[in-house]
């Protein structure tokens, strides 16, 4: 067997490892090839899949591309003369960007293998071999999952978002009609896909990393899915064969042949560097590995069967197999002699005093780590930049304010190659996000001044942002230093996306918040937004976004509610987090501990879900736009060459010259 490896920087590589003995590392001959494809690789697949021949061809999967490779090779005059190249037979642009694929004889045809990607928005693009045959959009789809073929029943195989795994007949796919239009969904109606009837469903109630269809000659055909904490065998039905709880975080599996009949074993890797072999549900072997394995395979490699590939997600493969390798060392014989008792137990005694002694005075931690080596602090400015110091915004409004936030580093010790970054949430921007000081003396610091301001023309989700550091702390051991972080968070005011403004009556959303508390002032909580000289503000707030749309936040006179009102939805969110923070913090002042709010109306789902769709439409109409702008630039550069060949010798041309000439360009545009 050949080891064929593809990599997200492009690289595609084929192996042909000849082990010596164990632990030998790779030998210059055992790279076959390395490719640069310039494009991220999402898979890669062998089958007959150029017309004409049943010979293997390698299709390699990108983003925006699907290509098909022919693999050969040119003997040598020696053995390291051999080489060997690849050859694009065909590829198909993607008009959507690909998830994963599967292959296999589809609808049951014979010498040939067909391919079937799946996109990021949950169409499936069916092939045949160098012509595109259909696509089909996946009913109900939000976020693609793992898809296989099913060759025994001529199914596609896959789990949904909505944590059921599902099969789709490749004739229903074929013969799919449109839906009815009163079902039909915006998404469907912008495309040319086709509405699907599901074959089986079953719930399995949690996502799963892999499917796998397997049928071996001592057992029948079985489906295997890896989820997030079990993995299931299923029959060609959907009906469960059985399914075991892993106790575990799994990574990859593989299952495959097993000695004993009517059994299949299961390679299954884990995220604690471990590889279990299951036979059905009982554990029969674990190992360990030294990386956290993406991918296993099982391998026949020169004169080794059932070699045990695995692939880490930094590019780490190894090649091994169970079992121990033989002793010819044997142990000397020794003379027996008796055990003196009191003498062991006299060392026991020893022994225990001394492991008492050194956990009264042993910390867990080292001291350096316990008193934090690097202490990072951000002071956020209670007022506004008097000049905004905003850059390049996006933002429709007369003003875009900004707030100075002061970083300060402290650090305790030598501090190597530190290095600031700081993170706020989009579409706020900072003037400058990344900074590289040099080594940090013990007990010295560190002080940078940076502003936060709105710079996309939308709010964001939240008001925080993140300081990071990252450093290294020198050793005895480890004189180049070991690598640490430190982090503080910090809030941005409210000022920053929105200004006071006169509340709104009616609105098409509201939310309703409940206290165990009495209302508190508008006046105590919100200084900043209110005119102590108004008196209609303390239960009345009108706050107007950047962005043009309008909040309003009302306290009950009678009761302990508060109600937040907006004409969108999505305005809602940092109206009312911002008053939960406020409200806390109130209390919390007041030494009062057993404050809480609570919403008992219906979650606004339906909103949301409308919400989302129109993001949806926005995004295809935008796909679309950019298109149709395309081709008018393309026009319109033929334009401006007819416009340049005609006067290029600068000579004044009769206006009627040009008339005619522009008259004939739009005509033909």
């Amino acid at each position: 067997d050949k080891i064929i490896v593809g990599s997200f920087t492009g690289y595609l590589r084929i192996f042909n490892p000849h082990p010596v003995k164990p632990g030998d590392e790779l030998q210059p001959e055992d790279l076959l090839l390395e490719v640069q494809l310039r494009e991220p690789i999402l898979q890669v697949e062998v089958g007959k899949f150029v017309s004409g021949t049943e010979g293997l061809h390698l299709a390699v999967l990108h983003f925006r591309k699907l290509c098909v490779y022919a693999v050969s090779g040119t003997l040598g005059n020696v053995e390291h003369g051999n080489q060997y190249q690849i050859k694009l037979m065909y590829e198909h642009n993607l008009q959507r960007t690909a998830c994963n694929m599967t292959y296999g004889p589809f609808g049951g045809v014979k010498g040939r293998d067909l391919i079937c990607i799946q996109s990021m928005d949950g169409m499936l693009m069916l092939f045949e071999q160098e012509s595109y045959a259909f696509g089909r959009f996946l009913p109900g789809f939000l976020l693609p999952g793992p898809l296989t073929y099913s060759a025994r029943t001529d199914s596609f195989i896959t789990v949904s978002s909505c944590r059921q795994v599902e099969s789709y007949k490749y004739h229903v796919l074929a013969f799919a009609t449109d839906a009815d239009e009163r079902q039909e969904t915006e998404q469907q109606k912008l495309s040319s896909g086709k509405r699907l009837a599901v074959d089986w469903v079953l719930n399995i109630g949690e996502q799963a990393l892999d499917i796998c269809v397997v049928s071996f000659n001592q057992a029948v055909s079985s489906v295997f899915v890896l989820g997030e904490r079990n993995f299931f065998c299923l029959k060609d039905n959907g009906q469960i064969r059985f399914m075991k709880k892993l106790d575990y975080s799994p990574s990859c599996f593989i299952p495959y042949c097993s000695v004993k009949e009517g059994t299949i074993n299961t390679l299954v890797g884990n995220h604690s560097k471990m590889l279990n072999v299951y036979q059905d549900v009982t554990l029969k072997w674990a190992t360990q590995l030294p990386h956290i394995p993406v991918s296993v395979k099982v391998a026949n490699l020169q004169d080794l069967k059932g070699v045990i590939v695995t692939l880490s997600d930094n590019g780490h493969l190894q090649c091994s197999y169970l079992g121990t390798d033989p002793s010819l060392f044997q142990a000397p014989r020794v003379d027996s002699r008796e055990i003196n008792y009191e003498e062991y137990d006299a060392e026991m005694k020893e022994l225990q005093k001394i492991i008492k002694e050194a956990t009264k005075t042993q910390d867990i931690l080292p001291k350096s780590e316990k008193h934090r080596d690097l202490i990072v602090t951000a002071e956020v400015s209670p007022d506004l930049d008097a000049e905004s110091k905003a850059i390049d915004s996006e933002v429709k409004a007369e003003a875009v304010p900004s707030v100075t936030v002061k970083i300060t580093i402290q650090s305790r010790v030598t501090a190597q190659k530190p290095n600031l970054a700081v993170c706020v949430q989009a579409p706020l921007a900072v003037t400058c996000d990344q900074f590289v000081f040099d080594d940090l003396e013990p007990d010295s610091s560190e002080t940078v001044v940076l502003s936060v301001f709105l710079k996309g023309n939308c709010s964001p989700s939240e008001l925080e942002g993140n300081c990071i550091v990252s450093y290294d702390t020198p050793t005895e051991l480890n004189p180049e230093g070991i690598p640490k972080v430190a982090q503080c968070n910090f809030r941005l005011p409210l000022r920053l996306i929105c200004i006071p403004a006169q509340p709104s009556k009616a609105a098409n959303h509201k939310l309703t918040i409940d206290t165990n508390k009495s209302p508190v002032s508008f006046l105590t909580i919100f200084p900043d937004f209110v005119d102590p000289s108004e008196d209609d503000q303390a239960n009345v707030l009108g706050f107007q976004f950047l962005t043009g749309s309008k909040t309003t936040l009302l306290a009950s006179k009678t009761s302990q509610r508060y109600r937040i009102q907006s004409d969108q939805l999505e305005d809602l969110w940092l109206i009312t987090k911002e008053l939960m923070l406020r409200l806390e913090e109130h209390f919390k002042k007041q030494n009062c501990k057993d404050f809480k709010c609570t919403f008992s109306g219906s979650i606004p789902l339906q909103e949301y879900f409308e919400l989302i769709d129109r993001h949806f439409e926005l995004r295809l109409n935008a796909e679309k736009l950019q298109e149709l702008l395309s081709e008018r630039a393309v026009q319109f550069r033929a334009i401006e060459r007819r416009l340049l060949t005609r006067f290029k010798d600068k000579t004044p041309a009769p206006l009627q010259h040009l008339d005619t000439l522009l008259e004939g360009t739009f005509r033909e545009v």
